[in-house]
């Protein structure tokens, strides 16, 4: 991100559910340029969230003020509104303003099923899919915007997966998952509509691929040798780092003309070719296009022409 390490100085983030993944690597990045960052979410270094994961929110902030912004940690369960409400006055009182609202709160992996139908699916899991999904990031807009919108430029990004054209023309997984991510792209779309009048943007966000933790340690691997992991599944060659991601919403924070986006779905390798990041390796992985082109069309897989 040469020439953008000092591009967000002065601006204020608010990344919720920032404890691991694409919120991970979204608040690093954001500090990265420059930006206070503020990470929420559950699992803290004293008590662990359902998912039961050692990533915690601290861990972020401090990768945050290492990377060259200031990361503040604050834990929050965006599911209770008064912890919302505090956390956004708390943000209010410290800083006076909020230029970048991320939601990226999910949280939902451990939830849902593969393979069962609507009817087979556990109803009780389903819902906390949605609650989880949904709920989290109407309850944080709800409180977060109004500080937001109190001066023109805010930005705000839904972070969900795949953009709005292909899981309008794609079964995602399963009813419960298609439904949650399906609908966080329609909030920013919404979003949109309601903010413009203030001078503020909304869009959604999908990463391709993501190399998470979780992702990772399914293959069985680490980002050192992430490549092992194609032995088992060559499509995987098109994945990306949670910090392709962070480098996208870096760079829509620090557009002047941001506004062009409102409303728009988007994807990192999307953004890469117009604002000019990589990657942490150099490349720019197009995951979407080569899902399409590539995996969906039942082609061997060759990003060649993709990253």
């Amino acid at each position: 991100m040469a020439g953008m390490t000092t591009s967000l100085a002065g601006k204020v983030a608010l990344v919720a559910g920032g404890t691991r993944g694409a919120g991970r690597g979204i608040a690093v990045e954001l500090g990265a340029a420059g930006a206070t960052v503020y990470v929420t979410g559950r699992s803290t270094r004293e008590r662990r969230s359902e998912m039961d994961r050692r990533e915690t929110i601290e861990e972020t902030a401090e990768l945050v003020t290492a990377a060259g912004g200031r990361g503040i940690a604050v834990p929050a369960d965006h599911l209770d509104p008064e912890q919302v409400r505090a956390l956004v006055e708390r943000v209010d009182a410290e800083q006076g303003r909020l230029d970048v609202l991320v939601n990226d709160i999910w949280g939902g992996e451990l939830l849902f099923s593969w393979s069962d139908r609507l009817w087979e699916h556990s109803l009780d899991d389903g819902l906390r899919i949605l609650r989880l999904a949904v709920d989290t990031h109407i309850i944080t807009s709800h409180f977060a915007l109004p500080l937001l919108i109190r001066r023109p430029g805010g930005l705000v990004v839904e972070v969900t997966d795949g953009t709005a054209e292909y899981n309008a023309a794609n079964y995602r997984v399963s009813f419960f998952y298609d439904l949650a991510k399906v609908s966080v792209n329609r909030m920013a779309f919404s979003q949109a509509r309601e903010l413009a009048p203030y001078g503020a943007t909304a869009v959604s966000l999908t990463p391709g691929w993501l190399r998470s933790e979780i992702m990772l340690e399914h293959f069985g691997v680490t980002e050192a040798n992430w490549r092992d992991a194609l032995a088992v599944q060559p499509h995987f060659a098109i994945s990306e780092t949670p910090a392709f991601a962070g480098r996208a919403v870096a760079a829509l924070a620090a557009d002047p003309e941001v506004s062009r986006w409102n409303g728009r779905s988007l994807s990192s390798g999307q953004l890469a070719q117009v604002y000019g990041f990589t990657d942490v390796d150099g490349s720019r992985p197009d995951a979407w296009r080569y899902l399409v082109e590539v995996q969906d069309a039942g082609r061997p897989a060759d990003v060649t022409g993709y990253r």
